[in-house]
């Protein structure tokens, strides 16, 4: 087993350890957590009991057993890239609709890391682990758009820091439902994991804190094009956060319309268009573009045909 260790700083103050630690454990879920409890694999430093209901205050510090897991082997297979930018450092990549980005339960082949390991060969970075080789950061299946992954320890280094001071700017384009009555503006709303479908995130008060800008860019009778800037990472962001304020996008299987007139679409309408970053190397600041895809672009010409522009 390898072991973790956790501090409880001011913001997870009172939130329950399993979901806790559930949030900050990659690829775990809450029942997983909940079971290694049972095992006695989660203890506090200060040998307090621990049950999952247990409510966390600063300071505290976790340790947790992981159990090993099972070994898989992750096989390259030539899958046809769309590759923005190379060269020693990184890759860009404008990662296609349905493409998953990197190995799981239920998708150990077909995704974007085995693609990339065919490409690149042993030239990824190792940081985060066998699995997940290079990823640095992770867009959803059905999200299209650009991606940037590390091909040696120091540029996932850089990459990360970027990401998490916010000097490196993801920018996406999305159809929704209705449109803000403002142009711009800003939704500052914590997500966690829904509690009770655990497959959907949620706005939680106790969740961690995810910021959006957005801007609209065209109005239609009852829909609009949108952009978005992300200030956080966290997951199912934008899709979360628009659903929140009443205007889902379109096509969106867990947060959208239960009746969506482009529910034929199988999956939302969020395109990654923009990433801006510091060269891990160089310093270099680089922009990256990937034009809107063709059923993103057949879908306003829809719109314009349709519902008209307003």
């Amino acid at each position: 087993m390898t072991e973790q260790v956790f501090w409880v700083g001011d913001d997870d103050a009172g939130k329950r350890i399993d979901a806790y630690l559930s949030e900050r454990l990659t690829g775990v879920t809450r029942s997983m957590v909940q079971n290694w409890i049972e095992q006695g694999n989660v203890r506090l430093a200060s040998e307090k009991p621990v049950k999952k209901n247990y409510k966390l205050a600063t300071g505290e510090q976790i340790l947790v057993q992981m159990p090993e897991p099972q070994t898989v082997e992750i096989m390259p297979e030539d899958i046809p890239l769309d590759i923005v930018y190379e060269d020693s450092d990184i890759i860009v990549v404008n990662k296609a609709r349905g493409m998953v980005v990197h190995p799981a339960v239920g998708n150990w082949s077909g995704t974007l890391v085995n693609a990339l390991m065919y490409h690149c060969g042993d030239s990824l970075s190792g940081i985060n682990g066998e699995i997940r080789p290079g990823i640095v950061h992770r867009i959803d299946k059905d999200t299209s758009g650009l991606l940037v992954v590390a091909k040696n320890d120091l540029a996932h280094q850089s990459l990360a820091e970027q990401i998490a001071c916010h000097a490196a700017a993801r920018e996406y384009q999305a159809i929704v439902v209705g449109a803000p009555r403002e142009d711009t503006g800003t939704i500052d709303r914590p997500i966690g994991r829904h509690k009770i479908d655990r497959k959907k995130m949620a706005i939680v008060p106790d969740g961690r804190r995810a910021v959006t800008h957005y801007q609209v860019m065209e109005r239609y009778r009852g829909y609009a094009r949108m952009k978005f800037q992300l200030e956080t990472g966290r997951t199912h962001q934008i899709r979360v956060h628009m659903a929140s304020i009443g205007h889902p996008i379109i096509g969106d299987p867990l947060y959208g319309l239960k009746k969506d007139r482009f529910g034929y679409l199988d999956g939302q309408c969020l395109h990654a268009y923009r990433l801006s970053l510091d060269h891990p190397r160089t310093g270099k600041r680089m922009v990256f573009e990937a034009p809107l895809p063709a059923y993103f672009t057949e879908i306003l010409e829809k719109m314009v045909r349709e519902y008209g522009e307003i």
